[in-house]
C-alpha cells in the first residue's frame, strides 16, 4: 500500500512487511527492483534536482525514512505508522537471507577500510550470506563514462542477489536510477550512511531517541556543520508544503 505525500508514492508498510516484500522479490525471475528512502531533506533537495526527483519516484519501494514523513502522513490522513529506515531494511533483509543460505550481496560505496570492516562483520553476523564483492568508487560528484562502465562490470562479474549502494543522497539514487537496467542484480538499495552505521564509524542515536522520533538530535550535536541545513532549511520547507497539501485536501 502506498500513499501520496507531496507527489511521492510512499510505502505505508511496517518494517517487517517491507522486508518481507523485498525478500520475496528475490525469488522472482527478472524482478530487478530497488528501494530508496524519503525524508524531509531529500524532498527539499528534489525540488531543485529533477533527476533526483525522477529517481525517487521510480523506486519500487520509497520508504518513510524520517519522522517528518510519518507526521506528514498523519496530518494528511494517511496510514503510515512508523519510520522504515535504510538500517531497518539492511538488517531485516540480511536476517531473512541468512536463514535461506546461498544468497549474496555486493557493497558499492564508502572507503576501502570501511568495506574491509563490513566484510569482517558480515562474516560474523551473517555467515550464510556470501559477500560477492565490494568496490570503493572515486569520491567525486560526477563519474566518467569509463568509471561508470568499470563499476557496472565489477558488479556484474560478481552477480550478487542484492546490491547495497552507500554513496550518499542524491548521488546514490541517481546512480541506481541510471544504471539498474544494466546490472545483473535482483535488488538494489540506496542506504546512505548505513555502511558507516554498521561498522561503527558513525554511531546511531540511542534507541530512546529513535522511538521518540528524535534520532536527528544527537547527530545534529555531533555533526552540526553537516546536518544544520537539514533541520533548519529543509525541514521547514517540507512542513510548509505538507500544510499546503493538507489545506488543499480540505477544500
Amino acid at each position: 500500500m502506498k500513499e501520496n505525500i507531496l507527489g511521492f508514492q510512499v510505502d505505508a508498510l511496517s518494517v517487517d512487511a517491507c522486508v518481507n516484500q523485498v525478500f520475496l522479490s528475490l525469488d522472482r525471475e527478472q524482478s530487478k527492483k530497488w528501494l530508496a528512502c524519503l525524508n524531509p531533506h531529500s524532498y527539499a533537495v528534489s525540488l531543485k534536482n529533477h533527476e533526483f526527483e525522477s529517481a525517487l519516484k521510480s523506486a519500487d519501494w520509497l520508504v518513510p525514512d524520517g519522522v517528518g514523513v510519518v507526521y506528514a502522513s498523519r496530518m494528511l490522513g494517511g496510514a503510515i505508522k512508523q519510520r522504515v529506515t535504510g538500517s531497518d531494511v539492511f538488517q531485516g533483509l540480511h536476517m531473512r537471507m541468512n536463514t535461506s543460505k546461498g544468497m549474496s550481496v555486493f557493497f558499492l560505496g564508502a572507503t576501502d577500510d570501511t568495506l574491509a570492516m563490513i566484510r569482517s562483520r558480515m562474516a560474523k553476523d551473517y555467515p550464510n550470506i556470501r559477500v560477492a564483492g565490494t568496490y570503493s568508487p572515486p569520491f567525486k560528484t560526477v563519474y566518467s563514462i569509463a568509471e561508470l562502465e568499470f563499476m557496472v562490470q565489477v558488479i556484474n562479474q560478481a552477480s550478487p542477489d542484492v546490491l547495497w549502494v552507500g554513496m550518499t543522497a542524491p548521488k546514490q539514487e541517481k546512480w541506481i536510477f541510471d544504471n539498474l537496467h544494466r546490472l545483473d542484480v535482483k535488488f538494489a538499495g540506496a542506504i546512505g550512511a548505513v555502511f558507516d552505521f554498521y561498522v561503527g564509524n558513525v554511531k546511531r542515536s540511542h534507541p530512546v531517541f529513535q522511538r521518540l522520533g528524535l534520532e536527528w538530535l544527537p547527530r545534529l550535536v555531533q555533526q552540526p556543520s553537516r546536518l544544520w541545513k537539514r533541520m533548519f532549511v529543509s525541514a521547514p520547507i517540507f512542513v510548509w508544503h505538507v500544510i499546503k497539501q493538507a489545506v488543499r485536501q480540505q477544500i
